[in-house]
């Protein structure tokens, strides 16, 4: 994949006179002693000064070993990175207000790559998020401009490629990470999906066209999501929100923002994650099936879960078991057909863990551990991590560990993102038993097998 290098990482790396090894061995020797294990190889270091992102905390960390080795200050900004010494301006929303302008959007974002280095932050102003939600909750459907004379006919058929594609993409997504597919699923989008958007075809076509391609933009949203592009992921799924408002799919539309509630809910920005999780179950009632009601309200509990609000978290939690009771009494889009009662659990436990209901925590994890399918390898990596902290707070510190053990033994789930801040979250909160055997051995084993996705990657 094609990037800049990293001109001022490789300057500052000339001055301090260190090599790739050289650097990768002082940061992993520091972040030894501070009781982290950051897999940090000489692979690593060459992708970095290719252009390749980092970690907020990896990039830290780099800076205090190269300033320890210059004898003055390197902030992660000096190397080239983000720096979070410096305010950071708001990310403007840009809700287009027409669809060749949405159209247009989208066709730039697919020449954005998504492994351009970026922070794991997003600043969106309160004002532009919930001028784009009112936007869409109150504005007209576009609607399809049918037979429009034009030398290329869509039908049906080519309906069904992009929902297939779609769902080969996902499958790539789903056991390799977001950032495998990515790029060659922008340039479908772009070369493949988007010039269909202005060719001749009947409205019940279009009305399909508009959605298979709202879904195919959806996923690189999560795709971009996934490596940690988090300004990329809010583009493409504001961007999506303005697609679903073309055929009034209010239904996906409400998909759309749940997605942006989980975003907002992983960034820490609560009160936003709270809002856009609201929006979605308020937009949603009496156009959803209840499949996709529990998935709205599922995310409104993971948002006041993670807000510290019990009360209100547990309201949200029961509507979302109360309407997945019904889950098979309407027929649901395609889209949602994975949301199982495995997916649930997985979304309850999250909830339980975060309002530090210990027992409940720990058999909700479990369950979705048991009930989640190996061939969701990411899905079930998140379900063991969140036991493994559940376990934790339980105060079970062998069987936590053991069970973050079995969760990177799945291998292909460290290639995403997220997962690795999972595993990453908990050394730091299993960091005060360093000296134990086990977590010393866990915390190798992170390494090892951080050591060796390098070398896959290289």
């Amino acid at each position: 994949m094609s990037r800049e290098p990293n001109a001022q990482l490789i300057a500052v790396m000339d001055e301090a006179k260190v090599s790739n090894k050289g650097l990768a061995k002082r940061m992993t020797d520091e972040g030894a002693q501070r009781g982290m294990a950051l897999g940090t190889t000489h692979v690593a270091v060459k992708r970095w000064r290719e252009g390749a992102g980092i970690r907020p905390q990896t990039a830290a960390l780099m800076a205090d070993v190269l300033s320890n080795k210059l004898r003055r200050r390197i902030t992660p900004g000096d190397l080239g990175f983000f720096d979070h010494t410096k305010s950071t301006a708001p990310e403007p929303v840009g809700y287009p207000s027409t669809v060749p302008d949405v159209l247009s959007v989208l066709d730039g974002l697919t020449h954005e790559h998504a492994d351009a280095p970026a922070s794991d932050s997003l600043a969106v102003a309160d004002a532009d998020l919930n001028s784009a939600v009112l936007s869409w909750m109150i504005a007209r459907p576009d609607g399809i401009e049918a037979d429009r004379p034009d030398h290329r006919r869509i039908g049906m058929r080519d309906v069904r490629a992009i929902r297939e594609a779609a769902g080969l993409f996902m499958q790539l997504d789903f056991k390799y990470g977001g950032g495998h597919g990515h790029k060659a699923l922008r340039h479908y989008f772009r070369e493949d999906v988007l010039p269909l958007l202005n060719a001749s075809y009947s409205e019940k076509v279009g009305t399909s066209l508009f959605g298979a391609a709202a879904e195919i933009s959806q996923l690189l949203a999560w795709t971009a999501y996934d490596v940690g592009n988090h300004r990329l992921a809010h583009r493409y799924l504001t961007s999506t929100l303005r697609l679903s408002q073309v055929i009034d799919d209010r239904m996906f539309g409400a998909r759309i923002l749940g997605n942006l509630s989980h975003q907002a809910n992983y960034l820490g920005n609560h009160a936003q994650a709270i809002q856009l999780s609201r929006a979605a179950v308020e937009s949603a009632k009496g156009r959803a099936t209840p499949r996709v009601m529990a998935l709205s309200s599922a995310m409104e509990a993971r948002a006041l879960s993670n807000a510290g609000h019990p009360s209100a978290a547990g309201r949200a939690m029961n509507e979302a078991e109360r309407y997945f009771e019904r889950a098979d009494t309407a027929e649901d889009p395609a889209w949602i057909s994975y949301f199982d009662p495995a997916e649930l659990m997985g979304e309850l436990c999250h909830c339980f863990r975060d309002l530090k209901m210990r027992r409940d925590a720990v058999t909700q994890a479990q369950r979705a551990v048991d009930s989640t399918d190996p061939k969701y390898a990411r899905t079930l990596g998140f379900c063991r991590m969140v036991l493994a902290q559940s376990q934790l707070l339980n105060g079970e510190l062998e069987a936590a560990v053991t069970t973050a053990s079995l969760a990177v033994d799945g291998g292909d789930s460290l290639q995403s993102n997220r997962f690795q801040r999972y595993v990453t979250d908990f050394q730091n909160e299993v960091s005060v038993h360093a000296a134990n055997p086990t977590v010393a051995a866990f915390n190798e084993k992170v390494l090892d097998a951080l050591n060796r996705l390098d070398e896959d990657d290289d």
